[in-house]
């Protein structure tokens, strides 16, 4: 397989791997940026900052108060089903960080975006 890169209004996404049932991905957040608040309905995924400072914006059930938690290089974060998420380059930095997810590429619930998607 060769990478893939896919742009984005706050970035890019770099898929890297990929098969019937999962999907390695680095992402690329443009300082200043955020992803869509979100959720999946079966779509689980894992990411690693690689370098920058990333702020996760979640709650751990859909009609949760939401929660803020930064992390550093090196540090990971875990997103199951039905977990609201946001992921965020506010913090001064651009933000690279690798995820890994199950291959549910159009598994994207969207509850606020920035960019009118």
């Amino acid at each position: 397989m060769k990478k893939t890169i896919i742009e984005k209004p706050w970035g890019y996404e770099e898929i890297w791997a990929q098969t019937e049932d999962y999907i390695g991905k680095i992402l690329h957040i443009n300082e200043g940026h955020r992803l869509s608040l979100q959720y999946h309905r079966e779509k689980e995924e894992t990411i690693r900052v690689l370098s920058g400072v990333l702020e996760v914006v979640y709650s751990s059930r859909r009609d949760g108060e939401l929660k803020s938690r930064i992390l550093r290089e090196g540090d990971y974060f875990h997103i199951y089903p039905h977990m609201i998420h946001r992921f965020c380059a506010t913090q001064g930095t651009d933000v690279d960080l690798v995820e890994v997810s199950t291959n549910y590429l159009e598994d994207v619930e969207r509850i606020e975006d920035d960019y009118s998607r």
